[in-house]
């Protein structure tokens, strides 16, 4: 019974150590299965096409890739792996071109605007106290001539100066010093010659003097009324508008009672976009048409370039002095193209239409074998149809000449 015994231990022993072994043998040859298919190469574009070993593609001559089984495969739900393209090359047969390191000349095309020369404006100050009687100026950009009635003012002070004049000229007639400098005292509150002369002849003092206005120009405003932008003078429905100076008002002694603006000498304002301030200098010859007339150009220099930069458009501005005489005469307000041609530039440039961009990238396609790869590229000012690289890609590159055709709506591009 115990030999017996011990013979049936002995045959199950065995029997687990073949189990074991057959197990194991199992497990190796599958593992060997799996490992055999991570050597499995297939084409991105024809998955069809499987292989053995590294190769091109029979169909595309793409480079073949190695083939992950579903059983190896992990699975990756983020977003980026869903975005993720499945190959950054595309295959075709497209025109190429290559950039070209020369140097390239051109025109500028600058819009612009007609705008008030502030340097011309004249202020009309009170200069003495007193009480408006009567106005004769009542809008803003109402037009005034130089000895044109602005206003009738009356003022005890002025009034008091004319008797003291009118005796002395009655009673001191042979103190002509004196008679003089009562004269000038009179001149300097705003009295004007044939005022002085009539009331020298009348001996009749007048309780309300006319104010006349120094100079030609446009009413621009107030000094209590807020100074108005280039746009607002534009403005149709502010023409009318009404100055916040009435009758029956006071004005003391060296208040502004109007400004004017004149329009005999102009800024011609023009915008110069981001990438272009280099171009531009000081003194430079730039050719000036307008709206009128797109065909008649006036030749001039400019003279000031503002450093002040304006991030809503990404441009400044330049300034261009105008002499707006009476054969000139441009309206306030007109827009103006200016024509400013560049020294020429030596660079790396390329055809516009070989770049294309998306979003915050430029980018081109460079050839390679038997397609294109897309690469981002850094570039710099535009002249005519080229556009300056600044790095990215040389002249040896051959690249697409028409970045356009390499994109459509199912595809996802990445840049390297």
């Amino acid at each position: 019974m115990n030999r017996y015994l011990k013979y049936s231990l002995v045959l199950i022993i065995i029997s687990s150590i073949g189990l074991a072994v057959y197990f194991f043998a199992i497990k190796s040859d599958n593992h060997s299965e799996n490992s055999h298919q991570k050597e499995v190469y297939t084409c991105s574009m024809h998955p069809q096409i499987i292989r053995d070993k590294p190769g091109n593609c029979p169909i595309c001559g793409m480079t073949l890739v190695k083939k992950i089984t579903e059983s190896q495969a992990e699975e990756d739900n983020s977003i980026d792996n869903l975005l993720k393209p499945t190959d950054n090359f595309i295959v075709g047969n497209y025109q190429t071109t290559t950039a070209k390191d020369t140097t390239l000349s051109s025109e500028i095309n600058l819009p612009g605007i007609v705008a008030y020369d502030p340097n011309s404006s004249v202020n009309i100050a009170a200069r003495i106290s007193g009480r408006i009687e009567k106005m004769y100026v009542n809008y803003k950009y109402q037009k005034v001539a130089k000895g044109q009635k602005l206003f009738d003012l009356y003022s005890p002070e002025l009034l008091t100066e004319q008797q003291n004049f009118i005796y002395l000229v009655s009673n001191d007639s042979d103190n002509t010093s004196i008679i003089k400098a009562s004269k000038k005292k009179l001149l300097l509150y705003g009295m004007t010659k044939n005022q002085i002369n009539s009331l020298s002849s009348s001996k009749k003092v007048n309780p309300q003097v006319s104010i006349y206005s120094p100079a030609s120009g446009i009413i621009q405003g107030t000094e209590k009324m807020d100074n108005t932008s280039n746009s607002s003078m534009q403005s149709a429905s502010n023409n009318t508008e009404i100055l916040n100076i009435k009758e029956g008002n006071y004005i003391k002694k060296g208040e502004v009672v109007f400004k004017l603006v004149n329009t005999d000498k102009v800024w011609g304002i023009f915008n110069v976009s981001q990438g272009y301030n280099s171009l531009i200098k000081t003194n430079q010859s730039i050719k000036i048409a307008t709206e009128l007339d797109k065909n008649e150009f006036m030749d001039a220099q400019i003279n000031f370039i503002e450093t002040q930069f304006n991030p809503a458009d990404k441009s400044n501005r330049i300034r261009v002095y105008l002499n707006n005489n009476n054969k000139l005469k441009l309206p306030i307000g007109l827009r103006l193209q200016g024509i400013v041609k560049t020294n020429s530039i030596q660079g790396v440039w390329l055809q516009k239409q070989a770049l294309v961009s998306i979003g915050n990238k430029k980018i081109v396609f460079i050839k390679k074998n038997n397609g294109f790869k897309a690469t981002a590229i850094k570039a710099g000012i535009e002249i005519d149809d080229f556009i300056q690289i600044i790095s990215g890609i040389s002249v040896k590159d051959t690249l697409a000449k028409n970045a356009q055709y390499l994109i459509d709506s199912e595809s996802f591009i990445k840049t390297e």
